[in-house]
């Protein structure tokens, strides 16, 4: 299989900071495992920078939020509500957990519609789960009043969503319990790795448990539950911290990308998700008119070296799924025109011209076939 060399990739993380002097203290302490400094320094600055009492690392985003449901005690016979679409990993934690995910539309805003979320409440629904896809909020006003309401758990899937702000607070810290990926593609990155956080102490101590085998407090080798071994490494937070310490300059140097593609394709028949200085452009994304202009304009940036992506396939059309397309009527429209574009910090204003113009061009041919 020929492996494609992109001029211009999708992502690729900006690692320009402190991460090669803390990795190096990290091999000169020997502490290289989920013991070591670096570890706890990256879960406090973590948790003051989104403004939560309470972080724990795991080993990556998806085992973050597997520990955010086994904490809340969802399991078997259960149900939880998610957006169908979602990245896999949403619904893969769930059915993990031994609980059924039960997928919802979404709205012109991308995001979970609240209203069909009343629709499938049952006895068996236990929590929601909000996904902030691509780092636009979603409208945690409502979604936290349902929970209420119902008496349900309120999970945040903020995998997409550092820098995300809604009504001037920062995503994860409206549910119970709030989870981010700090995958390498992500905003800030470890590597691999992951956060749960929470306002909670009693699901924070549990969630330290389970997440290192339910081994006790007081004593590292009694074991009062079964657990998992969802811990990060020192080295992974010491990248992790690096990484925090320059969110700021990262968050706008994203936006300024974000502002950069908006001002050059303006002219074109694309969409932008509609957005604010609260949102943050994890990826920035644009609507074509349809599946077969899509599927064109990515080969076509796939032959000029650009790399792209094309926005999740909604859960319910996947095989694992099967479920009434009539359901979901406006996440197949967002996800059969919807196409990621390069979008990491680094991305200079030349190369983002050099993407519009082969967008435009692409244009161009094909007006006059």
């Amino acid at each position: 299989m020929k492996i494609l060399k992109y001029k211009i990739p999708i992502y690729q993380p900006f690692l320009s900071g402190n991460e090669l002097k803390y990795l190096n203290e990290c091999v000169k302490s020997n502490y290289v495992s989920s013991k070591g400094n670096f570890v706890k320094m990256f879960e406090n600055k973590f948790a003051k920078y989104i403004g939560v009492k309470y972080a724990t690392s795991c080993c990556n985003g998806t085992c973050a939020l597997h520990l955010a449901i086994a904490t809340l005690g969802i399991g078997y016979g259960d149900e939880i509500i998610i957006p169908t679409l979602t990245f896999i990993a949403t619904a893969n934690s769930i059915i993990n957990n031994g609980a059924t995910p039960v997928l919802v539309d979404v709205q012109n805003d991308w995001q979970i519609n609240p209203d069909k979320i009343r629709k499938k409440i049952t006895r068996k629904t236990k929590a929601i789960i909000a996904v902030h896809l691509y780092g636009y909020p979603c409208n945690m006003e409502e979604l936290t009043k349902i929970s209420k309401e119902y008496n349900l758990f309120l999970i945040e899937d903020c995998a997409e969503a550092i820098g995300c702000f809604y009504k001037n607070k920062h995503v994860g810290t409206f549910g119970d319990i709030g989870i981010f990926s700090f995958f390498g593609n992500k905003t800030i990155t470890t590597g691999e790795g992951g956060m749960l956080v929470t306002n909670n102490h009693s699901l924070f101590t549990k969630a330290q448990y389970l997440k290192s085998h339910g081994k006790s407090a007081a004593d590292n080798y009694l074991f009062k539950t079964f657990g998992f071994n969802f811990r990060l490494t020192n080295l992974s937070a010491a990248v992790g911290l690096a990484q925090l310490e320059r969110i700021n300059k990262i968050l706008t140097m994203k936006k300024k990308i974000e502002n950069k593609y908006r001002e050059l394709l303006k002219n074109l028949p694309v969409e932008f998700k509609n957005g604010n200085n609260s949102n943050n452009p994890w990826l920035v994304t644009i609507l074509v008119e349809n599946n077969k202009v899509r599927n064109g304009l990515r080969k076509f940036l796939r032959e000029n070296n650009i790399q792209t992506r094309p926005i999740f396939y909604p859960l319910h059309i996947l095989p694992m799924f099967k479920s009434n397309r009539n359901e979901f009527q406006i996440a197949e429209y967002i996800a059969d025109r919807g196409i990621n574009l390069p979008s990491y910090p680094t991305l200079k204003s030349e190369e983002i011209k050099y993407i519009c113009y082969k967008i435009t061009e692409f244009y161009r041919i094909t007006r006059l076939k």
